[in-house]
């Protein structure tokens, strides 16, 4: 097998927790939000759109447990911006970021990365291009 890319990762939320997944992804991190499908019943899940090839299912669920540290750390998502610009989209939006590392390991190389928590309390690192 020769993998390419990751092609999706899929979170369950909250059954009530679809606005502010749209309000967090969407808005405050500026990713496109693929509803449609859900919103006519026609699919249990929506999409958050990162690139032609990648995007996050959200599963509202009404079994939703918050992750812990035992089962989930993180997604990592590549981002065009600087971390400079990262930190200041994120304060302008009212993201609180949780910490920033200079330069972690990732499939493209080291690059700066800002994480920060959603809504739900999953983890999502913002990378800056290599």
């Amino acid at each position: 097998m020769n993998a390419r890319h990751i092609d999706h990762v899929n979170l369950r939320i909250p059954a009530d927790g679809v606005d502010d997944a749209r309000e967090f992804y969407g808005e405050a991190l500026g990713f496109g939000i693929e509803d449609a499908l859900y919103a006519a019943d026609e699919k249990p899940f929506f999409d958050v759109r990162l690139s032609a090839t990648a995007v996050i299912h959200l599963w509202p669920t009404d079994e939703f447990e918050p992750p812990t540290k035992t089962n989930y750390d993180h997604v990592a998502v590549v981002v065009e911006e600087s971390v400079e610009a990262i930190e200041a989209d994120l304060a302008a939006a009212g993201v609180e970021v949780e910490k920033t590392l200079d330069s972690p390991l990732g499939a493209t190389g080291e690059a700066g990365a800002v994480y920060v928590r959603d809504p739900f309390g999953y983890r999502v690192e913002l990378k800056a291009r290599v």
